[in-house]
Order: structure tokens, then sequence, then C-alpha cells
């Protein structure tokens, strides 16, 4: 790890200042786990570090007089997952904080840091290999090992995006908050993130010296029943990993009819993944085995697996399936998985 300056900045203001100044060569510290890990790797080498933990207030969840949320950048994941109301009218976020590392890293990790983490492909993450995200020529991922890898949106890089609280936050239809040089920008998280086609050094909008602030999201329908949500996880070890696939579901129900749908992918595209596709398929109708495997069939229907991950077709398939059919029937509060 090369030295580096240490900055602690007293407000936002003096933190966007801090990165603006380094010009791209300064990195945000939140939680630290990514970026540390990154840095001993040498994949990246800040000139500096602003260490965010000392700008007050970044650590609030509070629920505004209309019943809308906000959950500050630097709020733990632990936090996140204990929250009493949080988990009763966000469940899915909730249930995706809990699904996250081990308790020591939802203790440590921060809404921020987890919205906003690197691919954790491993030839992006091996000092020994320069691939296109890092400035070469290829995504060894082609020519190599993609087992872990893009079956949506992939290309000319096939990363996934590591976040299980991005695709529970979209479900949720979540907005996100961003404050730079150029002022303030609020905007629907989905939109904050982008595909490599798009912007190959980078997974998001962020720019030097834009700082993630807060999370929002709008007042849940969940006190009257009609609005149910759910995320589920498949990984190799039960302990902590990262997801091989993840489905976040967020439904309005009336009866058994779904009027209003957002289903959202995680481990399987570059970005959180909504399938519009599997929404329509829902959509002003009676969610049941049948409905529910038609919209599992439709999320997948473009997925062009890679050498070794054909397994993520069937395995969001199935996933996707069984979270519709459990928030259907079974609503809110129900335990990670």
């Amino acid at each position: 790890m090369r030295r580096f300056a240490f900055i602690e900045p007293p407000d936002l203001a003096a933190a966007t200042e801090a990165l603006a100044r380094g010009a791209g060569k300064a990195a945000i510290l939140a939680g630290g786990l990514d970026l540390l890990g990154e840095m001993k790797d040498r994949i990246i080498e800040p000139a500096a570090v602003v260490n965010l933990k000392t700008v007050r207030g970044l650590d609030a969840i509070r629920f505004e007089p209309d019943g809308s949320l906000r959950i500050g950048a630097l709020a733990t994941l632990a936090s996140v997952a204990a929250h009493p109301r949080l988990g009763r009218e966000y469940p899915a976020v909730a249930q995706a904080a809990q699904s996250v590392g081990s308790v020591e890293i939802r203790n440590v990790g921060t809404v921020g840091g987890n919205l906003c983490q690197r691919p954790r492909c491993w030839y992006y993450r091996s000092p020994l290999h320069k691939c296109l995200k890092k400035g070469g020529d290829v995504c060894f991922t082609t020519v190599g090992q993609s087992r872990y890898h893009a079956i949506l949106g992939g290309g000319p890089s096939y990363i996934v995006h590591p976040s299980d609280l991005a695709p529970a936050l979209i479900a949720c239809d979540a907005r996100i908050t961003v404050v730079g040089p150029d002022g303030t920008k609020d905007l629907p998280l989905e939109q904050f993130y982008v595909l490599p086609s798009v912007r190959l050094d980078h997974e998001t909008i962020l720019k030097p010296g834009e700082i993630v602030t807060e999370v929002s999201l709008p007042a849940s329908a969940s006190a009257d029943g009609g609005t149910r949500s759910r995320f589920l996880k498949f990984r190799e070890k039960d302990s902590f990993d990262f997801a091989l696939v993840s489905v976040a579901v967020a439904l309005r129900l009336q009866g058994n009819s779904c009027s209003a749908a957002r289903v959202v992918l995680g481990g399987v595209a570059p970005t959180p993944w909504r399938s519009k596709e599997a929404e329509s398929a829902i959509v002003d109708r009676s969610i049941g085995p049948r409905s529910a495997a038609k919209a599992a069939a439709a999320a997948l229907a473009d997925a062009s697996p890679m050498s070794h991950n054909e397994y993520k077709i069937p395995l969001a398939r199935t996933l996707i399936t069984r979270a519709l059919l459990e928030t259907a029937d079974q609503g809110t509060g129900l335990a990670p998985s």
C-alpha cells in the first residue's frame, strides 16, 4: 500500500472540496471494507483518503411526517437490518441488509459503501491481470473462467454488481442523493448505475468530488396490507458470501391480484437488473404458480450465458418464482434467506 494523505473534513462542503482537489486521485472512506481491500491489493493507489465519518448526521435513519424514509449513507447495514419500523414497512430492504456478509461486516459496512462497492470479479481484483476495467485490452472472462459473471447486460465487461441492498432498494422505488462541486442531485437509484457499454471505468454516474449522502424511499403502503416486498439470495456458502443470484420483489396487491410490481435481480448483470418483462407478465393478473413461472421465464428470456455460468438461468427463474409466490401468499415480515 502506497503512502497517502488522510483527510478528516468537518462537513460535506470540505469533503467534496478535498475530493475535487484530488482530481480523481482521492478516495472516499466510509466503512472501509471495500476500499482497504482494493488498496492492499494495489488495485487503486489514491493520493488522499477522505474520511466521511467526521461529517455529522450521515448515519441517520429517520421517518418523515409524511411517512417517507431517509437513510443516511453512513448508516450501518446492521442498523438498517435491525430497525423495527423499517423492517415492517420495507421488509425486502431489511432482509437484504441482513443477508450481507457476517455480523462483523454488517456492524462496519455502510449503506453508501454497499451501494458503491466495486466489482468482485477475480480478474479485476487480481493484481496480476490488467483487465478491461483497469485499462487493459481484454475482459479475461471472455477467455477464462466465467462462473460468477453476467448473463444479462454484459459487454464489453462481464462483471456483476455485488450489492445486495441495491436490488431491494430499487424494488422499493428508492431515490439517491449525491452532493458535489456542482450542487445536489436527486435521482432514482435505478439511474445511479450504468452498464460497461456506457461507462467502462466505473459502475455509477459519480464524478470526482461527488459523494452519496442518503437514500430515500416513498411512504410505504404496507400499513393497509396492499404493498408487500421480499428479498431472496442464493450463495455458495451459507455462512456469508456474495450472491450467485438474488431477487427483490415489491408487489401492490388487491386480494391476490397484482396491480403494480417491481422485480429486480442481483448477481446476474453489471448493474442491479430490473426486469420490466417479469413485471409486465404479472401486473393485472392473479399470482399463482403458473403466472409466477411465466414472469420468471420472461425475466431470463434474453439471457446470454457464458461458458461456465448457464446455471444462473434456472437458478434465477426459481428464485423469482419463489419470491413472487412467497410475497403474494405470506406478505411482509419474512425472515431473510
